[in-house]
């Protein structure tokens, strides 16, 4: 499976980038340090002294600059090497990379594209957690899988009918119907109304009611999604489409979910999630981090046993259902964007 360059990848929670401490991690298969200086911005080089290959990230923050602690390289933040210990010659090639960088929505972006392409346009539209509007929980996972199991989890909803029919007790309805698929520039949207419903675990009704839930799934592997629980008959109302969330009689919450790659079995999931603050309290988030870290285990059981056997199979090849609709689209897109980029390069 490719996966697309140029994109904004999740490397870390702002909060896990300490001031002068730097962080590692690997995303494609590139070793990244990530790091403050004394002005507080988030910088990421390639994490490889040019030296002798040693880690930038078990280096020290030296103002906006970072040395290597095993010979003493001094890095500015722009990757280039501005002093070499008892030597005052500085090779022209003396650099390692350094990555396009945004802080944003609690997130630490890193471009893993050509710098020349970054666009700050495109980093999706998640919620922080210092949002106004809703009080959110938030957490990560690390899997022994290939991310792209992971998106594929996520872009096929009718997995929650069985490897969730403890956790978050969503029904058969998820399994025998599928919900609307949408094709977006850049992903997929997926919408889906449960009529005459008492909910599930996460948005329990003691009286039949609508429930909707929506969610975009984006390059690279973003998930963000919204929902709530209506009076019965608005589904119907409104012809099915998207209502207006402000009508919800409760149930409105938010989750930001992104996978990143780190090798090419590896994977670090990052989420949040937890109520508007209209439809909850610091408890509701709670319960919700609660169903989420028993889902979460759920799913990465899965996933990671499906990865051994993939492993395990000689050419292997699935059979696609009709639930693998949003599946098929996104990855396609993948496809089509990756092979872009190698052909521009």
């Amino acid at each position: 499976m490719s996966y697309v360059h140029n994109a904004w990848y999740v490397a870390a929670w702002s909060h896990d980038i300490a001031q002068l401490k730097p962080f590692a991690i690997t995303i494609l298969e590139t070793p990244i340090a990530i790091y403050r200086g004394e002005s507080g911005r988030p910088v990421a080089l390639e994490d490889r002294c040019v030296h002798r290959l040693a880690p930038l990230s078990l280096g020290r923050c030296e103002g906006d600059a970072l040395r290597c602690m095993y010979h003493g390289l001094l890095y500015a933040s722009d990757g280039a090497v501005v002093e070499i210990p008892g030597q005052e010659q500085i090779p022209p090639l003396a650099r390692v990379k350094s990555y396009p960088v945004v802080e944003r929505h609690s997130w630490i972006w890193v471009w893993m594209g050509a710098p020349e392409e970054a666009d700050e346009g495109l980093i999706p539209s998640a919620v922080g957690l210092d949002d106004p509007n809703y009080i959110l929980g938030h957490g990560h996972l690390d899997y022994t899988a290939e991310a792209r199991l992971i998106n594929d989890n996520l872009l096929d909803f009718s997995h929650l009918s069985f490897v969730h029919a403890e956790s978050f007790q969503a029904g058969p309805e998820f399994a025998q119907t599928p919900g609307r698929i949408t094709p977006l520039a850049r992903g997929i949207r997926y919408e889906r109304w449960t009529e005459n419903s008492t909910g599930s675990s996460s948005r329990k009704s003691e009286v039949p009611m609508d429930s909707y839930m929506s969610y975009d799934f984006l390059i690279p592997g973003i998930l963000l999604m919204t929902g709530g629980v209506f009076p019965l008959g608005t589904a119907e109302a409104c012809g099915r489409s998207a209502p207006n969330l402000e009508d919800a009689i409760g149930g409105v919450t938010f989750t930001s979910q992104a996978v990143t790659p780190l090798t090419g079995k590896t994977s670090r999931y990052f989420f949040s999630w937890g109520p508007r603050r209209d439809h909850g309290d610091e408890a509701h988030r709670d319960m919700l981090m609660g169903l989420a870290a028993k889902a979460f285990a759920e799913d990465k059981v899965m996933i990671e046993a499906q990865q051994r056997v993939i492993d395990l199979t000689h050419e292997p090849k699935v059979m696609p259902t009709a639930h693998d609709k949003g599946v098929t689209m996104f990855n396609r897109l993948v496809e089509r964007l990756a092979k872009s980029e190698r052909v521009a390069n």
